[in-house]
């Protein structure tokens, strides 16, 4: 069975009469992260594709910035548990992150101490990628045609990275929105992918979180089918991001930032 996935009976109410039908859901179970014996958060997210998930969440939340700096991830010692060994020689931080934090899959900020916590410091992008408009209105259509357990459940999100010649180069589904996207961003930190040259893709909503994110894994230009918040774009201005949204051929919405056609 997927684990993504699952059948289950649902009653179907409609005018032309009730059934008893078979459905998919999209699974949600919970992966306790725990680096050098300490308890660092637990994310509710989609099975599988774990070890790119903890690598993601690790390098957005400012734990590491190099996949050297971890020395394994041990995902067999327990279930829907990741162990996590850090490099003998890497310091971090355990003041700023002493808190449990609980990442809902509807919010990657819940369970956050304080405002402070949020607010990482990352250096504003200094090289921008201009994309063309086309490259752009076809990459949609691209992500939506491999989202294969979207198409079973309608219940997943998905990150999609993309070159800048409009090439798929890799797309995750979760439960969460953040999730997804640590998973791609885990999956070109553990496969040397530089994603300067690179944009992002989101399936729907575009937060902050998803911003800041992007940007500490380098992203100059971040794309989604849905909109932005407003705490985004202000995000994305000061960054210097390139900010696209309602990418819904034959419109897009530019918040931030130019298209190499305007």
């Amino acid at each position: 069975m997927n684990p993504r996935s699952k059948e289950s009976s649902v009653h179907k109410l409609s005018p032309a009469g009730d059934s008893l039908v078979q459905d998919h859901l999209a699974v949600e179970e919970p992966l306790q992260v725990i680096v050098d014996g300490r308890p660092l958060a637990v994310l509710m997210r989609t099975p599988g594709e774990d070890e790119v998930l903890v690598l993601g969440f690790l390098m957005t939340e400012g734990i590491i910035s190099d996949i050297n700096e971890v020395k394994r991830i041990d995902l067999e010692a327990r279930e829907n548990h990741a162990l996590v060994f850090l490099d003998d020689d890497h310091e971090c931080d355990w003041e700023r992150l002493t808190r449990h934090l609980f990442s809902a899959s509807s919010c990657g900020l819940c369970g956050k101490a304080t405002i402070d916590a949020i607010l990482q410091n990352h250096p504003a992008i200094e090289y921008t990628l201009e994309l063309n408009r086309e490259v752009l209105l076809a990459a949609s259509k691209k992500m939506r045609s491999v989202q294969a357990t979207f198409e079973a459940t309608g219940g997943l999100h998905a990150s999609g990275i993309f070159s800048k010649d409009g090439e798929l180069l890799m797309l995750r589904e979760d439960i969460g929105r953040h999730n997804a996207l640590d998973k791609v961003i885990g999956e070109s930190l553990r496969d040397s992918i530089e994603l300067k040259d690179c944009f992002l893709l989101l399936s729907g909503r575009i937060s902050f979180e998803l911003m800041q994110k992007s940007l500490a894994a380098g992203i100059s230009f971040v794309a989604g089918i849905s909109a932005p918040s407003s705490l985004a774009v202000d995000f994305a201005k000061n960054s210097n991001q390139t900010l696209v949204g309602f990418l819904r051929p034959p419109t897009l919405n530019l918040y931030t930032g130019t298209l190499a056609d305007d």
